[in-house]
């Protein structure tokens, strides 16, 4: 396909955002097997304008499948490994003096991109993650008092193994709550594994993602459309009340020390809403709601020690919490 036809496709797809957007599940699983669920939170996030954490062990496509995502929606990305002595100033910029001129001119970091794929967040020090604060949060990189806007769209898709913890820094929960979505992505099912060997063996090369067939067939056009249209999503006063009910029933539990803020109730009905807007709806329902509070929330509370050593997690107790609230009719 030449890119006269992708920019014509681009162009059609368009006038039907969704239609877009739902071509990228085929898109994406040209270079990544089953990991549905990861690929529909990364356009979630990308239609509620926030942030995702990535958990999985090494190996699991994690890197492959932000890669993936940018090239079909034709965004720019970029990669920083986080490590102990990675320096602010490598992700966001910093000035430069050139002799030629005698000033300082801004050299952009890594940040001023659309998918920024933070790798292993959690083995870099609370210094450097939090050069990411002001950038996830304002989106803006401040440099000598100056605000520079990034990029739009702007996505922070930030990785952390789940089984290592030797010299890494556990990210605060004041940054974890800036995370819209935390997606788990799992080791493959046997048939889903057979499939990544027998690509492998075919000649499959996860660094040209051109070469597997990988084509644009979103934009960023397609993304404001969206957003237009799910910024339109209706929200009934009682889904309102529903949202409202599962997070204060998180701040009750026996098992958290802390449960959803406000915030992360406004994080919930968002991502229902663009939830609801993806599988068709132009209203939520409670099943949207339940369809995300797991990725929503499951980063926003805290498990008492005592609970944790019962065996107790995180969606565990929200399960509980879901099962418990009242399902509005």
């Amino acid at each position: 396909m030449d890119p006269t036809t992708d920019i014509a496709a681009g162009t059609e797809a368009a006038a039907d955002p969704r239609a877009a957007l739902e071509a990228l599940r085929a898109e994406i699983a040209k270079a990544v097997v089953g990991q549905d669920p990861a690929v529909t939170g990364l356009v979630v996030a990308l239609l509620c304008r926030g942030h995702v954490l990535l958990e999985g062990v090494p190996g699991v496509a994690k890197t492959l499948l932000v890669r993936a995502l940018a090239s079909a929606l034709e965004l720019d990305t970029k990669r920083v490994q986080f490590t102990p002595d990675l320096m602010p100033s490598d992700v966001t910029g910093s000035l430069v003096y050139d002799t030629r001129t005698a000033e300082f001119s801004f050299q952009p970091g890594p940040v001023f991109t659309n998918l920024l794929l933070a790798d292993e967040i959690n083995r870099t020090p609370p210094k450097t993650q939090s050069s990411l604060l002001e950038a996830m949060e304002e989106r803006q990189v401040t440099v000598d008092g100056t605000p520079r806007p990034l990029p739009e769209p702007f996505l922070v898709a930030a990785t952390q193994n789940p089984v290592e913890y030797e010299g890494t820094y556990p990210l605060p929960e004041a940054q974890l709550d800036r995370f819209l979505l935390k997606l788990t992505v799992p080791l493959p099912s046997r048939q889903d594994e057979i499939d990544v060997l027998t690509r492998h063996a075919s000649g499959f090369n996860p660094r040209d993602l051109r070469a597997a067939g990988i084509r644009p067939v979103a934009g960023p056009a397609d993304l404001e459309a969206a957003r237009v249209a799910v910024a339109g999503t209706t929200v009934s006063p009682e889904i309102t009340a529903y949202v409202v009910d599962i997070c204060r029933a998180t701040r009750e539990s026996p098992s958290l020390t802390m449960g959803v803020s406000p915030r992360g109730a406004t994080a919930l009905l968002s991502t229902a809403r663009a939830w609801a807007w993806l599988t068709g709806r132009d209203y939520v329902i409670p099943d949207d709601v339940k369809a995300l509070a797991l990725p929503t929330l499951r980063h926003r509370v805290q498990l008492r020690p005592e609970a944790e050593m019962e065996g107790v997690t995180a969606d565990s107790v929200i399960d509980a919490v879901l099962a418990h609230v009242p399902v509005p009719r």
